[in-house]
């Protein structure tokens, strides 16, 4: 028995969908490592390939976040077209299962590890439900080491993507993670880690760590760092601002090889961030919070929410001042996206503010709400500008000429956002 994995691409004239550098999907990697010896398992991913309906597959599964959710329904009518029973999981479908489930012959909502086995099985025996929901959330002891041989001779910038620990123990009401995850932090045993890591050196030295928060628990990061000190990896992941407040915890991730860490800023506004339940920010404290990053040789990539409820067009230019004064090395600035789960979503629809429900607009670049302190034009315009303008020539003179450890990561990547913009503007 075959089964193919499909990673649905990034329509093109979307920023996501026009960056050059691609990552690959560690969730299709780990359900690869629970699928069973007795099946062989494919990779299709059309952001760096074209799909080819021509396959010997028994079974197509597929994973789509919300704004790939409508090429993956395209995609799965492909294969059924052609006889192909297609399944579906990932964050979308795991909100939404009924609407999935209008596409799909099955749809596994939630993490699907422990029920990707069962549902092989079923498909087997001729008893493929409709839909799977695990009972459990699998215990992290149990997560076997991604098989990223489904990603060989793949064009991607690298492989090396591996996750620590699931869930996040805040609960921002505008991100997905909580709601697919919950707020409970779990862990993998450190020597688990840490022997995938030796694995993983032998075949490139950065990684990346796609944990949402991977400092939440500072005894566990502190043993991970230790154990990785001396490994020679230069390594990404997110951590919250507040990361900066205990000096001995980030010099111990700066010794441990981090160059680079995701930060949600989110906005400059405090009261905006007690809105969303952003309790680990003090936007007084920023300034002096970035430079600490930087003092232990981590760069900064930010995150900066467009559209809260106490933004007006002024925060576009304000932004941008910041980030040059603050000196980042790099940053994203996503317009407020109602994502199906969360509780922005429920809050603004009891309020009737969602204008459209096209999930291809829910990539963060369209606005999809009505904004309170402008118009949704002034939105849309104001995202276009700021990453138009953070993205120039001038402004990254501004922020990264000085040498740190962090441009050979920040340095290539200004350069691709810059370029994936035009490419964008251009289609």
């Amino acid at each position: 028995m075959k089964v193919l994995f499909v990673s649905p691409g990034w329509p093109k004239g979307r920023l996501w969908g026009e960056l050059g550098f691609k990552f690959p999907s560690l969730s299709l990697a780990a359900l690869a490592a629970v699928t069973p010896v007795e099946w062989s398992v494919e990779l299709c991913d059309e952001n760096i390939e074209p799909l080819a309906l021509a396959t010997d597959a028994d079974l197509v599964a597929i994973t789509a976040m919300t704004p790939q959710a409508p090429r993956a329904y395209q995609i799965a009518a492909q294969f059924k077209a052609v006889g192909k029973t297609v399944v579906m999981g990932g964050f979308h479908a795991s909100n939404l299962p009924e609407e999935a489930l209008q596409h799909l012959d099955s749809v596994v909502v939630g993490e699907g590890e422990l029920i990707w086995p069962q549902l092989l099985a079923d498909f087997q025996h001729g008893r493929l439900q409709r839909l799977y929901r695990s009972s459990d959330l699998i215990a992290m002891t149990a997560i076997p080491i991604a098989r990223r041989q489904l990603f060989a001779g793949k064009k991607y910038l690298f492989t090396n993507t591996l996750q620590t620990t699931r869930g996040c123990p805040f609960d921002c009401e505008f991100c997905s993670v909580t709601a697919f995850y919950g707020r409970h932090y779990r862990k993998r045993p450190i020597d688990n880690v840490l022997a995938e890591l030796e694995e993983l050196r032998r075949r490139n030295s950065f990684a990346f760590f796609v944990d949402d928060n991977l400092v939440a628990d500072r005894k566990y990061a502190l043993e991970l760092f230790a154990g990785m000190k001396g490994m020679g990896f230069k390594w990404l992941s997110h951590a919250p601002i507040d990361f900066a407040d205990d000096r001995e915890f980030i010099k111990a991730a700066g010794e441990a090889g981090c160059v680079a860490l995701f930060v949600g800023f989110e906005s400059l506004n405090q009261e905006a961030l007690k809105a969303m339940g952003k309790v680990t920010n003090t936007a007084t404290s920023y300034l002096e919070d970035a430079q600490v990053f930087r003092d232990n040789g981590i760069g900064i990539l930010g995150s900066f929410v467009m559209g809260n409820d106490g933004d007006t067009p002024e925060v576009f230019e304000r932004t941008l001042a910041f980030c040059e004064q603050a000196r980042l090395e790099g940053a994203i600035f996503p317009i407020l996206t109602p994502y199906p789960g969360t509780e922005v979503r429920r809050r603004l629809e009891a309020e009737g503010r969602i204008l459209s429900n096209a999930w291809e607009d829910y990539d963060m670049e369209h606005v999809t709400f009505q904004p309170k302190g402008m118009s949704v034009a002034e939105l849309q315009q104001g995202y276009d500008w700021l990453n138009r303008s953070f993205y120039s020539f001038g402004s990254m003179y501004k922020r990264i000429w000085k040498l740190h450890r962090s441009v050979q990561v920040f340095g290539p990547m200004n350069i691709g956002f810059r370029a994936a913009l035009k490419r964008k503007k251009g289609n």
